[in-house]
């Protein structure tokens, strides 16, 4: 019956061709990225060419102020920037769900304290709390993804949160606690099953988020810091003018990978928004 719901959810996906099309391109990149190694022609932090040296046979995004060449940059910062993402929004996915959880199941103080400290952070603005936490923080990888996980949360924690007292009211889950089934058992085996459709979906709009996120500030210097290559920092390299007019391939690929990317994961994350509702059979 599971496999058959599954099928169906695929079928209504199948129907979003542009969403069909946007998965394509983002496994395409993220098979460059994992496969980066073996597919970048040259290291991505040795000088390999002319300082400035335009797009040639040798070098087919040329190379950058030191003669790196930056299709093998571009690919790694793509894997950099990726894996950034992902556990940023496995961060924030797990932690909300948890917090979500137990507010919605358990009510009472738990529900108040966990839902006031949520909407405490919610009412920061977003960028501010995030430029903020990585002022405060040692710039690199790992202070990333963890002040990104810490702040996308409270979007995730809420949806479960009204997923659980939603589901909680339902006869089955009402039948497991009059049998004395274990709390453990209810929430992880009964409910949250149930919640990771919605959750999924709105995982894919945070992992979207991430990634220009951590280009911004990668950007200004507080991110992943050189010589790893991310997104962000190949676009720090392009701040003065001259760059910008005159050498294109220096900002250009990134910025493209940029936007690919983003616009991919919302296209699917809509289309799996539509998929997991069965009021589009």
């Amino acid at each position: 019956m599971r496999s058959s719901k599954y099928r169906a959810v695929w079928q209504r996906f199948c129907r979003h061709r542009m969403a069909l099309v946007c998965l394509i391109i983002l496994t395409a990149l993220i098979l460059l990225a994992l496969l980066a190694p073996l597919i970048a022609p040259y290291a991505p932090q040795k000088p390999t060419g002319q300082f400035y040296q335009p797009p040639s046979a040798e070098h087919i995004l040329g190379t950058d102020k030191i003669g790196r060449d930056m299709f093998s940059r571009v690919l790694y910062a793509m894997r950099v920037s990726l894996l950034v993402g992902f556990l940023a929004t496995t961060v924030s996915t797990a932690v909300g769900v948890l917090l979500g959880l137990i507010s919605g199941y358990f009510g009472g103080a738990a529900d108040k304290i966990i839902m006031s400290f949520t909407d405490m952070v919610m009412s920061f603005p977003y960028i501010l709390l995030v430029l903020v936490a990585a002022a405060i923080f040692q710039p690199g990888m790992w202070s990333i993804i963890l002040i990104l996980g810490f702040v996308d949360w409270p979007g995730v924690a809420r949806l479960v949160r009204g997923n659980v007292l939603s589901l909680r009211e339902t006869n089955f889950i009402k039948s497991d606690i009059t049998a004395g089934m274990p709390r453990r058992y209810i929430l992880f085996s009964e409910i949250l099953p149930n919640t990771i459709a919605p959750v999924l979906v709105y995982a894919t709009s945070v992992f979207a988020i991430s990634i220009p996120d951590e280009a911004a500030l990668s950007f200004l210097g507080m991110g992943v810091q050189p010589p790893t290559p991310s997104l962000g920092n190949l676009l720090n390299g392009a701040e003065s003018l001259s760059i910008l007019t005159g050498k294109p391939w220096m900002w250009v690929p990134a910025g493209a990978a940029i936007v690919l990317l983003v616009v991919c994961i919302n296209f699917v994350g809509d289309a799996l928004r539509d998929a997991f509702d069965p009021r589009n059979s």
